[in-house]
């Protein structure tokens, strides 16, 4: 009998246990700094943030609140510089398309110091907020994000001489499917940042966690000016909320702010610095009486004679842009004016992220420096990484001085955006290479290197503005293609093991070319051959060369054109005759090229030529954006016959050179299957590279998996469905296909959904295809997007 009362009581314990320790669907709660697991009096699981961030210091603070003492564990980043990242998992919200995230942050001279800090907030690429303790310690900071990735990157980030950033707590809640979208467009590239949430007509605290299951703070109706002295309504009524996204609680719905003497009720909520706020106001009819009323926004009527019926909850949804305060007047109408609740945002942009292919091409240069430099999510937002530059969300920089690369790989072709690269000192050696697809590069420095050759791909860096080559083991004769860089105005050759004479292409007055150090290199093949039959002759210092003058040429010069003029007609008579016997044979310049490539392309079956301007009729003067990449961006378009299209419009740092391109829409538009997305046509005029796709109305997989859609993630026969023809897609691409492909980035945004739900894999981009003599060799060139890759 005692045993069996032992086993009761040790379940009935477990099960109690269990039942304290279990965590609501999808909480997070991260006590910063904390060293043991507990319950709060919500019973809230909380837990140490140890597994969530990999930096700082822990410690803790007693102090005062209220009369009571509170000992609270800290998380500090002493001479802090970069971010300061948490990674929160997300995984367990799928199911919402936002979450709230609330994160507080005490000093209380926890130091010793009495210098409170002062520090920016991120999430993801987005600065949020800024946190000064020295106006309000403790200071809280509450956002509602949307829900895209499986993990959200929340930051400190340190300001020059403003102290070491702090933080005490941090919170994870998932928010209602579809909760504070209304009213707000390109609600996916913005966050809200919490200004006021008000529980009107209640005076008695704040309310959260369980009377609000999404544990949102709600604060008592009070202190705000002017001050209602009406008193709240505490009515307790069935109310339909089915028509609220947000799903507030019936017990705030269930007080209300109602004026029964006066036709006016007003708050005034000042809000700092000017900004774009997000308003939700809610009203629901707990009085057995429909009221209306019209609803005043800063002077601005919003609503006219807006009614509330019985037994209903509403929501009206509201933006201000660059306001510094808000003043919202209800006037009514029929009874009396009432309200129920008020939330109001700050709208926070995001950030383009930097391109994926970019991304992983940085980690893996990073990779092969073999040191920790830091580079984790963004390169640009909310800061830029150590040694990178960017322009917006576009890689244009990249510094890696004295550090051990020894070659440049093919990875650095992949930073398309980057105008200056200084790999001055890394050790590299052997030829130049994998740098022709940097259209945009402006200056490339690779000086105090053991280089010895050209290679065959700096004269396609039609950019180029300064080379710096200085100081390597560079041989043979300058090539005559570096003549062609039209905006190269400083080319530095000094120490290297050069000879001979440079081409005349580089001698002009908008260049400066530095040459000294070498064994001879001049602009005289004169000058070389003396210094070759006279070893006791000082090698040339050749610094700067401009247009020569003709009155200054040199006697011997003169000399040697008489005696030779009679040589050089007859020479030039001969090679005239040769080139008219071989001007059918003759190269055709490269713009003409374009052109006779055009005509090719035009005798295709299997794509349309665009011109510019059906392009422009087409997406209504490139009106509706659909998408946006590291390419440029993707356009809704109808044409003529009405049929839907997708237009993709490569931004101009991104496009390709002429041979690619045409090499690119040779490929894509030889692709026919159920499950590939179908090439319609292209356009390639006015400077313009455009291709035009099916259009498919059902978004991208990860719209299904992420975002608003996902209850039909939940049926497996859709899943398996979509597996299906992905795999049919892929295989297609392998084995099916001539020449065979392999794509290179397949991830759940590169997988389009017809409007009969079946998948389309697109985005051959960064393909590679394989001849047969290929078919057994696997490529090392890193392609794809950062957590689709193998880590190695």
């Amino acid at each position: 009998m005692a045993l069996v009362c032992f086993w009761v009581s040790f379940f009935l314990c477990s099960g109690l246990s269990f039942l304290a320790f279990s965590n609501p669907d999808g909480f997070l709660s991260l006590s910063c700094g904390g060293t043991a697991d507990f319950v709060d009096s919500s019973a809230i699981p909380w837990v140490s943030d140890g597994d969530y961030i990999a930096t700082g210091n822990t410690t803790s603070v007693e102090y005062l609140e209220g009369t009571s003492s509170s000992s609270v564990p800290l998380r500090f980043f002493p001479n802090s510089g970069g971010r300061k990242c948490y990674r929160l998992p997300l995984a367990n919200n799928v199911s919402s398309s936002v979450v709230l995230l609330r994160a507080q942050f005490v000093y209380k001279n926890y130091d010793g110091l009495g210098k409170p800090p002062a520090f920016s907030v991120s999430l993801g690429t987005a600065i949020t907020s800024s946190v000064n303790l020295t106006a309000s310690d403790p200071w809280s900071e509450e956002f509602v994000w949307p829900v895209g990735k499986e993990t959200a990157t929340f930051c400190l980030l340190p300001i020059p001489g403003a102290g070491d950033p702090v933080i005490s707590s941090v919170e994870v809640r998932p928010l209602p499917r579809g909760a504070y979208q209304g009213g707000v467009g390109d609600f996916p590239f913005k966050s809200l940042r919490k200004a006021y949430r008000i529980n009107s007509g209640y005076t008695n605290g704040s309310l959260r966690y369980p009377v609000d299951p999404y544990d949102r703070i709600w604060d008592a109706d009070e202190n705000y000016n002017p001050f209602h002295v009406s008193s709240g309504f505490n009515v307790f009524l069935g109310l339909n909320t089915s028509t609220v996204a947000e799903d507030p609680p019936v017990s705030v719905l269930q007080t209300a702010r109602v004026l029964a003497r006066s036709d006016v009720l007003t708050y005034n909520l000042p809000l700092g610095v000017p900004a774009d706020y997000y308003i939700v106001l809610y009203f629901a009819g707990i009085l057995p009486v429909s009221p209306a009323f019209d609803v005043v926004v800063n002077g601005d009527m919003v609503e006219l004679d807006y009614s509330v019926q019985m037994g209903e909850a509403y929501a009206l949804y509201l933006t201000r842009k660059a306001i510094d305060n808000l003043n919202l007047t209800l006037r009514g109408t029929r009874f009396y004016p009432q309200i129920n609740g008020i939330e109001v945002y700050q709208i926070v942009d995001i950030p383009l992220e930097a391109s994926s292919t970019t991304v992983s091409a940085l980690q893996v240069i990073q990779q092969a420096t073999g040191l920790e430099l830091g580079w984790e999510d963004d390169p640009c937002s909310p800061s830029e990484w150590v040694h990178v530059g960017c322009e917006g969300s576009l890689v244009t920089s990249l510094e890696l001085s004295d550090v051990n690369l020894r070659a440049i790989s093919p990875t650095f072709g992949d930073l398309l955006d980057l105008k200056t690269l200084d790999l001055h000192n890394t050790s590299l050696a052997g030829e130049i290479q994998n740098l022709g697809s940097l259209q945009q590069l402006e200056t490339l420095n690779l000086s105090f290197n053991q280089l010895t050759s050209f290679g065959g791909e700096l004269g396609k860096l039609v950019g180029l503005q300064v080379l710096d080559l200085q100081n390597n083991s560079l041989e043979g004769v300058v090539p005559d293609r570096l003549g062609e860089l039209e905006n190269l105005h400083l080319l530095n050759l000094e120490n290297n093991k050069l000879q001979g004479t440079l081409p005349e292409s580089l001698n002009k007055e908008s260049l400066e070319v530095k040459a000294s150090g070498n064994i001879c290199v001049s602009f005289s093949a004169m000058t070389c051959n003396d210094a070759s039959s006279n070893p006791s002759i000082e090698t040339p210092q050749v610094t700067i060369f401009a247009k020569k003058n003709p009155e200054n040429r040199n006697h011997l010069a003169i000399i040697v054109g008489a005696a030779g003029g009679s040589l050089l007609a007859l020479l030039v008579i001969s090679v005239a005759l040769l080139f008219y016997t071989r001007k059918d044979r003759t190269e055709v310049p490269f713009e003409q090229r374009d052109g006779i490539d055009m005509i090719h392309m035009k005798s295709w079956n299997s794509a349309r030529v665009f011109s510019y301007k059906e392009i422009k009729s087409a997406t209504n003067n490139f009106k509706q954006v659909i998408g946006r990449g590291s390419f440029g961006s993707v356009y809704h378009g109808k044409l003529v016959d009405g049929k839907l299209v997708a237009v993709k419009v490569r931004f101009d740092r991104s496009q390709l050179g002429a041979e690619s391109f045409i090499n690119e829409v040779h490929l894509l538009s030889r692709i026919r299957h159920q499950n590939l997305v179908c090439l319609e046509g292209f356009c390639y005029e006015s400077k313009q590279q455009i291709l035009v796709y099916e259009y498919l109305p059902g978004g991208s997989l990860a719209d299904y998996l992420y975002g608003m859609y996902n209850a039909i993630m939940d049926d497996w026969m859709n899943r398996s469905g979509l597996l299906i023809g992905i795999s049919k897609g892929l295989e297609y691409l392998h084995n099916g296909s001539d020449p065979r492909i392999i794509h290179r980035d397949v991830k759940c945004s590169n997988i389009l959904l017809d409007k009969d739900m079946n998948a389309r894999v697109c985005d051959f981009g960064l393909s590679k295809q394989l001849v047969q003599s290929d078919a057994s060799h696997v490529t090392t060139v890193v392609k794809g997007t950062a957590g689709y890759l193998d880590p190695e």
